[in-house]
């Protein structure tokens, strides 16, 4: 196992970078944030990441490089494309970033990537059975860890409930739509997650995205049996856990 790696993580506005020391979780060099380029085209995004990855000093092939993508991903093939171009969809990604770089990556979910952060850096750090990660954001992406092993493309938030795929009524881009109040909000969590509890009796769930930073406001209006925890990594998840993977930790 590489105990140094790169981590890239890849989203709708902007594309997030930095070398992570694997063994400890923390970030060895500077993060660096480019925009992302506008209409979200494949080839636009991996010379970003190129670029990134550039002025991180990483060109020579001394550590993996794990990217994080918003994604449904399988073999390194993107099946879907949130806020970025359609073209996307059905994409071979990860044959494409290894032809533009020049080096072997590993593709992943964002969402998957964040989750697995939380369980050997985080909210999740030596918790046995099975851990939910949630991030409430655009829509809601998930992530399953059992006993420590990731369960990929886990798409907990398209689940039907009251007819309806559920993201479209509990997101937090839902809340700030329907100008919802913290209170009304979390009753549609509340939903949400004893759903999700009546499913798959997990032992842990962790609640990410940018508006776990208030959890305060809505995570206490929310009972359920399971123990329901604001993750703790923040906006580097998605790069710890690519350069996790990538390294094999």
């Amino acid at each position: 196992m590489a105990h140094k790696a790169v981590g890239i993580d890849i989203g709708g506005t902007g594309i997030k970078g930095a070398v992570v020391d694997v063994e400890s979780g923390t970030l060895l060099s500077k993060r660096i944030k480019i925009p992302t380029p506008t209409g979200g085209e494949p080839q636009d995004i991996v010379d970003t990441v190129k670029d990134l990855i550039e002025q991180l000093g990483r060109t020579e092939k001394k550590e993996p490089v794990g990217v994080c993508f918003p994604a449904v991903v399988l073999k390194g093939r993107t099946l879907s494309a949130a806020n970025v171009a359609k073209s996307w969809i059905g994409l071979e990604a990860e044959k494409l970033f290894e032809k533009n770089l020049n080096r072997d990556i590993h593709f992943v979910n964002d969402a998957d990537a964040a989750g697995y952060a939380e369980s050997i850096y985080g909210a999740a750090e030596k918790q046995k059975g099975l851990v939910i990660m949630t991030t409430l954001g655009t829509g809601i992406g998930s992530a399953l860890i059992y006993n420590g092993v990731l369960v990929p493309n886990a798409e907990l938030g398209h689940l039907e409930i009251e007819g309806v795929d559920y993201e479209t009524k509990a997101s937090f881009a839902a809340k700030e739509r329907d100008n919802l109040d913290w209170e009304a909000w979390a009753a549609r969590l509340q939903l949400y997650y004893s759903t999700l509890e009546k499913l798959f009796h997990p032992d842990l769930i962790i609640v990410g995205g940018g508006v776990s930073k208030e959890f305060e406001d809505f995570l206490p209006l929310i009972k359920i049996d399971t123990k329901i925890v604001p993750a703790t990594l923040r906006n580097n998840a998605g790069i710890l856990g690519a350069a996790a993977l990538a390294s094999g930790k």
